[in-house]
């Protein structure tokens, strides 16, 4: 057998006939998402709330009860943050602390009211109270 490589070849294209040229295309068609979908979908996401490891083992160790209410009330002071140009914030929510990066749609860290004794609040450049 010649394992030496053969120059000068042409390459052929494989031939399909029209019928499954289509079918091909009509598929690739119906499973590919749209540039609109994808973008509405990342959208979405950057406007979904996050919480930092940080955050969660906060929450978790202080047994901070996150409802949807509260998650609501936290989404809503965010977004009232963010419209007023804020950076990084403090939301209260239900004598809850929160801290948030706006920029980043994370919540960083949470206190609750038993562990807020002396607590002083530094690096953050606005305060939202949300009833």
């Amino acid at each position: 057998m010649d394992n030496r490589l053969k120059i000068n070849q042409p390459i052929n294209p494989i031939h399909k006939n029209k019928q499954q040229n289509n079918s091909v295309n009509k598929q690739q068609k119906s499973e590919s998402p749209s540039f609109k979908d994808i973008m509405a979908e990342k959208i979405n996401d950057k406007e979904k709330l996050s919480f930092s490891k940080h955050a969660k083992k906060r929450i978790d160790s202080r047994s901070i009860p996150v409802s949807k209410t509260e998650l609501n009330k936290l989404n809503n002071g965010v977004e009232k943050a963010r419209n007023k140009g804020a950076k990084d914030s403090l939301v209260m929510v239900n004598n809850v602390a929160y801290i948030v990066s706006v920029e980043n749609n994370t919540v960083v860290t949470a206190v609750d009211e038993a562990s807020m004794d002396d607590n002083v609040f530094t690096n953050i450049d606005s305060a939202v109270f949300m009833k």
